[in-house]
């Protein structure tokens, strides 16, 4: 398998390209995001760019690939819901609809979020264009599109988020999404776990295209997709 990942420096980025590193069904893997993610492997190249709305520049670089795993995303808080649509349905339609061109026969899985609103019309802003960007994703002409919804997620494997604000809050919340963990361990999914649900959903498939948290949990612990 060829796979590409959008956001490998994100905390589930960092999980994915893990998985993806250490699966030796994956061949080759191709990390897009806005700077270098720090990791020297021989199946790993990366595409560093700062235009993640415009890809006419790409040509083939971004052809041959039999899965996209799609893990960018910003917090909608402090934003309007025309600035949110834009860092998050438009950037995320922009690279799709180029890769389903590119890569007619690929499987693309988009980190979404728990609670997403798939009727687009619920009061919560954020989940009604997260809802918009799912309804989009699945309506390309991909092999097959798959939306992960994990909900809460633990670091694992030395994962921690890149971004500042979101390392300090993890240095309080951390350690309490730990305890979830152990006490309830349907409710929480660690960063490695979300990594390997994606990995055998793009080979094998999932009845259905949207995967909740214990969907995803079950997938990555083993249990039959059929």
């Amino acid at each position: 398998m060829r796979a590409m990942i959008f956001g490998a420096t994100g905390m589930v980025g960092q999980g994915v390209l893990r998985e993806c590193l250490r699966d030796p069904q994956v061949t080759h893997v191709l990390a897009v995001g806005r700077r270098p993610t720090g990791v020297s492997h021989p199946k790993l190249a990366e595409l560093v760019r700062r235009d993640f709305h415009d890809w006419s520049d790409t040509g083939e670089a971004l052809a041959g690939y039999d899965a996209c795993f799609f893990t960018l995303g910003v917090s909608a808080a402090g934003m309007s819901e025309a600035d949110y649509t834009r860092t998050t349905y438009d950037l995320t339609l922009a690279a799709a609809t180029t890769l389903a061109r590119l890569n007619p026969g690929m499987t693309f899985i988009y980190v979404s979020g728990a609670g997403t609103d798939a009727s687009e019309r619920g009061r919560m802003m954020w989940a009604r264009v997260k809802g918009r960007t799912e309804n989009a994703l699945l309506r390309l002409p991909f092999r097959a599109a798959y939306m992960f919804r994990p909900g809460m997620i633990e670091a694992v494997d030395g994962v921690r988020p890149s971004n500042a604000l979101y390392r300090r809050s993890y240095a309080v919340l951390g350690p309490v999404i730990g305890l979830v963990r152990r006490l309830f361990p349907s409710q929480v999914v660690t960063t490695a776990e979300v990594g390997r649900a994606m990995l055998r959903v793009a080979r094998e498939g999932y009845p259905r295209p949207v995967l909740e948290r214990a969907d995803i949990a079950a997938v990555a612990r083993g249990s039959s997709v059929a």
